[in-house]
């Protein structure tokens, strides 16, 4: 028997696991591992210029999405903000108040119902909203120079199509 062959003959681990595979997964044409890892690299790319900038305020992706959201619509309410971003109240709430902390977003209270909260940027909010979203756009506008505005279209309903239908 060879050195190596001990390698491939392991005892099961704590999960019953005990093969090991040394050819890479393909999918069998069922899965398409090529626009998964395009995915992957992609989000990796768009995200890093705007971590960068979050990280020397102490923030983190958290805090870009709700800058992001509240800047695209001022005077949401958190409600409408927790049920954009999918989120808990208990994690809102740590992410919000730092940000209100900071001077980047406003709270105020609703004028019908003062048990309503509004969340308004302020210009400090503005501007880190744009810093943030610029480099992003830069990406954005390079991937798009050598596509015609159909093919764009087509990225948009490709995009749409991979979120999940909105509850109504």
């Amino acid at each position: 028997m060879k050195g190596n062959d001990n390698v491939a003959r392991q005892m099961p681990d704590r999960n019953g696991v005990s093969e090991l595979h040394h050819d890479a997964m393909t999918g069998d044409g069922r899965i398409d591992f090529e626009i998964i890892e395009g995915f992957f690299f992609a989000y990796r790319d768009f995200i890093s210029d705007p971590d960068a900038i979050l990280e020397k305020s102490g923030f983190g992706r958290a805090h870009h999405r709700v800058v992001h959201f509240v800047n695209r619509e001022p005077g949401m309410t958190v409600a409408d903000l927790l049920d954009t971003l999918k989120i808990t109240k208990q994690s809102l709430a740590r992410v919000l108040k730092q940000l209100i902390d900071s001077g980047y977003i406003q709270q105020v209270a609703g004028p019908e119902d003062r048990r309503q909260r509004k969340l308004y940027p302020t210009r400090a909010g503005r501007e880190l909203a744009l810093a943030l979203a610029e480099p992003q756009s830069r990406r954005i506008a390079r991937a798009f120079e050598a596509m015609s505005a159909d093919e764009r279209q087509v990225v948009i309903q490709f995009l749409t199509g991979m979120q999940n239908a909105k509850s109504e």
